[in-house]
């Protein structure tokens, strides 16, 4: 990465890390730092914490830390390039125009939108051609209009080996490549390519931008799978996109209907609910649930009536009260998907639609009946049993006004004394409290191991004196520039533990040497995002203003010390000849040793 230390020191300071995360995180002041609930992961504690005085954040719960731009990278899945250009845009400062930055992944994501753009439109004029007729029939014959079909953009891929591929190659100017970056095509065992989605109804996938960023296929055969969906490309994340969102976020509606499939969403947009959207071939994501609750609190769970479905709404609500959604789960009658159900009224579909919208009770009462069909409430045993679940479910609602209100209800159902059924609730939440801080607590522990091999997703281990005394060096050197020249004199980088830690102390050095920023947000772009996260955790224990020069020092003689007795260790291993011969070599060193 080339970009100007000079340019990215004005962009930080442009875009005060504080004032860009409170965009996304509610935060409050804790002595000198902010924290807040982490936008990474469900938590009910905070263990978000913005640092101004580094310029940082770290999220003891989950381990993720960095920057702004890393912040910016997280929260909105962008590569580094993109993330600097959203926080010049928003700082109202232009991108260097020298080239002197990579740009070749942006340039690849470029041209996996150009390609997709083209095949989508490949797609749509062979569905109204003889070639498509097959699945022109199919969507007809699921109800959907012409109109439908042009506002979704559906097309059709040709039961052929490679008509695709011949198309952007020969007469588009794509390379090869790029198709297989894009997962429009794959090489065959001959070397050459094969396209990936054949003899399929085509659904094009656009982001928010009006990109198309992907596809899902549905096969004209009984072959598997029924459904292929693009796999992650770099232009595409399934746990970060929703079918449809590019439509549902322009809706009038306070709310975001949330469905399994292509064909339920297209069908309940065609009746008029232009605020559907749907999962891509996977179960809900909590990146997908934090992109919803940018546009709306209020999410309507429709998924199909079967058992998966309905595995998949128990998977979905967890996810979605984590994020603090209000809930209502939409049941279809008769078993049916959204889709069948309006297709089966006709004409009136719309209306009998909309009357199962309105009708839709919350996420508690959808898993108090569920519980209740599942127990022999007619029975005294089975009463009991009904009661110590929906204790369970009722206890997971924070608000204490709501809470109050299923307990009565289901007290009153069964003629049971309130306050009996209030007290099994309080000793549950009791229990889960305490579970919920032993696991933060567990988290918050582990993520504070900071790994130090080669590779930054090392599992993370209990630290050695020494490695400890290594990370407070580092630390303070990030803080005391003025100390470097002092410390590399009497600390080798080879004395420092290999990995992180070691090349974390040589870029220093290197930064000081060169007259470079040495402090954390001037390192930072040389770093991955994990590998920032890991820095930001040895920071947020070392606190800048608590150590000083002479403590330091200290902590570089324990790590001499300790590489010193690794090596007697290591010494007193070898052979009695391997002995010899390091004595020998130690003699020669010596002896050549230039004076001073």
């Amino acid at each position: 990465m080339a970009l100007s230390e000079d340019f990215l020191q004005e962009l930080r300071s442009r875009n005060d890390i504080t004032s860009v995360i409170s965009g996304y995180v509610q935060l409050r002041r804790r002595g000198r730092n902010e924290v807040g609930l982490c936008p990474f992961h469900g938590e009910k504690t905070p263990s978000f914490t913005v640092y101004p005085d580094t310029e940082s954040f770290y999220c003891f719960g989950c381990g993720i830390g960095g920057d702004v731009i890393n912040f910016i990278r997280h929260a909105e899945n962008l590569d580094y390039i993109d993330a600097v250009r959203l926080l010049a845009q928003r700082a109202g400062m232009d991108m260097p125009q020298d080239d002197s930055f990579d740009d070749s992944m942006r340039t690849l994501r470029m041209r996996i939108y150009e390609a997709n753009r083209e095949a989508a439109r490949f797609f749509y004029s062979k569905l109204n051609s003889p070639e498509g007729k097959r699945g022109l029939d199919y969507l007809h014959n699921r109800c959907l209009s012409d109109r439908t079909i042009r506002t979704f953009g559906l097309g059709f891929a040709p039961d052929s080996w490679s008509s695709l591929s011949d198309y952007l190659i020969k007469e588009k100017g794509f390379k090869p490549s790029e198709l297989i970056e894009a997962n429009l095509a794959f090489k065959n065992k001959k070397g050459g390519l094969t396209d990936r989605f054949r003899n399929r109804v085509m659904f094009p996938i656009i982001d928010l931008r009006g990109n198309v960023v992907a596809f899902g296929g549905r096969i004209m055969t009984d072959e598997k799978p029924k459904y292929l969906n693009t796999s992650d490309t770099p232009a595409f994340k399934k746990s970060y996109n929703l079918f449809a969102l590019n439509k549902a976020k322009n809706s009038k509606s306070d709310k975001i209907i949330l469905c399994e499939g292509y064909m339920d969403v297209i069908a309940i947009h065609q009746a008029g609910f232009d605020f559907a959207v749907a999962t891509l071939g996977t179960a809900l994501t909590p990146e997908q649930a934090r992109i919803i609750k940018k546009y709306t609190n209020n999410v309507i769970i429709c998924y199909d009536a079967d058992e998966a479905g309905q595995k998949a709404t128990a998977r979905a609500i967890e996810i979605l009260r984590k994020e603090n959604l209000n809930i209502q789960v939409l049941t279809v009658p008769d078993g049916k998907d959204p889709d069948e159900f309006i297709r089966k009224h006709g004409e009136n579909g719309h209306i009998r639609f909309k009357m199962l919208i309105e009708g839709t009770g919350t996420d508690i009462e959808y898993r108090l009946k569920k519980l209740k069909d599942s127990f022999e409430t007619d029975t005294a045993d089975g009463q009991v049993q009904y009661m110590n679940e929906a204790a369970k479910v009722i206890a997971a609602i924070e608000n204490p006004v709501e809470r109050n209100i299923y307990a009565g209800r289901v007290c009153e159902e069964f003629s049971v004394t309130k306050t009996e059924f209030e007290r099994l609730i309080d000793s549950i939440i009791k229990k889960n409290s305490r579970r919920d801080k032993r696991r933060e607590f567990d988290k918050i522990k582990n993520n504070l191991a900071v790994p130090t091999s080669n590779s930054a997703a090392a599992a993370r281990g209990r630290k050695t004196r020494a490695q400890k005394a290594e990370e407070f060096v580092i630390t303070y050197l990030m803080n005391n520039p003025d100390a470097v020249k002092a410390v590399s004199k009497k600390l080798e980088p080879t004395k420092v533990s290999e990995g992180l830690n070691r090349r974390l102390y040589e870029t220093i050095i290197s930064r000081y040497e060169n007259g470079r920023d040495v402090s954390y947000t001037g390192i930072s772009p040389e770093f991955t995002m994990e590998e920032n996260s890991l820095i930001v955790a040895m920071i947020s224990v070392y606190s800048p203003g608590l150590y000083t020069y002479d403590a330091c020092m200290e902590c570089v003689q324990t790590i001499l010390n300790d590489s010193a007795l690794l090596s007697a260790k290591e010494l007193s291993a070898k052979s009695d000849e391997d002995v010899q011969a390091y004595l020998e070599a130690k003699k020669n060193k010596l002896k050549n040793k230039k004076p001073q």
